[in-house]
């Protein structure tokens, strides 16, 4: 049975596709190759593709195309040529970004269904009309609106499917209009290519501007920098500035060095509203995801095509049950937070859903992902006897606590024996490409397996 607010998870691969329909998503979406915006990381191709389609059609699932990237010429002229065998495999939807080549679909297939990607930046009832007058069957809304945004265009536009980002990583410009990779290693964002540069490891350096040429020059720094404590400055400066007056300090220059580009010194201004290089935590709306559900929004969606498989499968059943408590008139479940933090994460934020200081929405102590919670250590490929063979991905140790995460439901327990595959007993798991058994019920055949911390 269909439901009337789709859950929907990202596929980097059939293995996370089939992960995401187990642990409850009702659609998926892959990338085109050499047309979405992950066209270094995505292990579809045309087969893929096929066999995807074909394998949710059969589960009474769906799986959309995304072919978001914003074209240059030379992908004009191979795009419809490209589209036409994935057209033909009839996908539940293409998510596009080009307006180019949205009217070059539209007028060769006009029975396709679009949705128009986040890339697109739609944050007004006004341009949902106007897409929805080209034939545009659902929109993604930009992650930039508020809760009361996105209901605002749900009073004005009653019969347009829209999407809305609850989950994923979330980025500092305006939905990948960052120029910040192509800069760096020419690698375009938009043409699927963007290399994170927004979360490198970046050090700090004090700088003066000189008056006359309004050259930034390094100056030598006393003591070691603390980041935190110029941005208490700055904030200090800024909250002083209530008589009008912009105070000196709001007019502080940097130099950004990042760490595998010794001696490249990058000048950036600091304002009052903060430093323009920055690491945006993660988005986790799972606390909204009721709201969402009331406003009448049709489609709530995860990102992520280029993590794990654990992640795909811990994200589906967390916001399944959100939504599936929201759709039955249950309260949040504050438990679904604590899971949440069992994956590796930058920290978290609900971003323009809810209005913060600009700070609430950064992460100024590291740019990769860390684990709050638990971590990821294995998954069973098979039980015979009560024994499960299980695929180490991390270490784990006899006497840890384990969780079970099975689309069945989910189970702790201490592990108090292991073996190896003859049959050995050993008591730590080092970590991949080993195999080992674990006792284990029958029933959590094809189970995740995580370490609590």
């Amino acid at each position: 049975m269909s439901r009337p607010t789709e859950l929907l998870l990202p596929a980097g691969s059939l293995d996370k596709m089939r992960a995401a329909y187990d642990f409850g998503a009702d659609a998926v979406y892959a990338g085109q190759p050499r047309y979405s915006l992950r066209a270094r990381n995505n292990e579809f191709r045309l087969e893929q593709l096929q066999q995807g389609i074909q394998e949710a059609h059969a589960r009474g699932k769906k799986l959309y195309v995304t072919s978001n990237l914003i074209a240059h010429n030379d992908k004009i002229r191979t795009y419809l040529r490209d589209i036409e065998p994935i057209i033909a495999m009839k996908p539940d939807g293409i998510i596009m970004a080009d307006p180019g080549l949205i009217m070059m679909v539209r007028e060769k297939w006009p029975e396709v269904p679009i949705h128009l990607s986040v890339q697109a930046n739609t944050t007004n009832f006004a341009t949902v009309k106007f897409w929805q007058k080209m034939g545009v069957q659902r929109i993604i809304l930009s992650r930039e609106l508020s809760l009361d945004e996105i209901e605002k265009i749900r009073q004005e536009c009653p019969d347009m499917e829209l999407e809305v980002f609850v989950h994923g990583a979330l980025c500092i410009a305006y939905s990948g209009r960052c120029l910040l990779s192509g800069y760096f290693n020419r690698r375009d964002p938009n043409q699927g290519t963007c290399t994170n540069a927004c979360r490198w490891e970046y050090k700090t350096q004090g700088a003066t501007e000189s008056s006359d040429t309004g050259e930034v020059i390094p100056i030598k720094m006393e003591g070691d920098f603390s980041f935190a404590k110029e941005q208490e400055a700055a904030e200090k400066a800024f909250s002083a500035c209530g008589d009008g007056k912009r105070h000196p300090a709001a007019d502080q220059v940097y130099l950004l060095e990042e760490a595998e580009r010794p001696g490249e010194l990058m000048p950036i201004m600091e304002d009052e509203h903060g430093t323009y290089i920055m690491n945006s935590k993660d988005l986790r709306a799972v606390e909204h995801v009721e709201r969402l559900v009331r406003i009448g929004v049709d489609s709530l969606k995860v990102e992520g095509r280029t993590k794990s498989l654990y992640y795909v499968a811990r994200v589906a059943q967390v916001y399944r049950q959100a939504i599936d408590d929201a759709l039955a008139g249950r309260p949040f479940n504050p438990e679904l937070l604590l899971q949440l933090e069992g994956m590796a994460n930058r920290g978290y934020t609900s971003g323009f859903l809810e209005r913060r200081p600009a700070q609430d929405y950064q992460n100024y102590i590291h740019g990769h992902s860390q684990f709050q919670r638990s971590q990821f250590v294995g998954e069973v490929k098979g039980i015979d006897g009560g024994w499960a063979e299980v695929v180490v991905k991390n270490r784990f140790d006899v006497g840890d606590t384990l969780e079970v995460i099975h689309p069945s439901g989910n189970a702790e327990i201490v592990l108090a024996e292991m073996r190896n595959l003859e049959g050995e007993p050993i008591t730590a798991a080092p970590g991949s490409p080993l195999h080992v058994r674990v006792p284990l019920a029958e029933r959590f055949a094809g189970a995740l397996l995580a370490r609590r911390l």
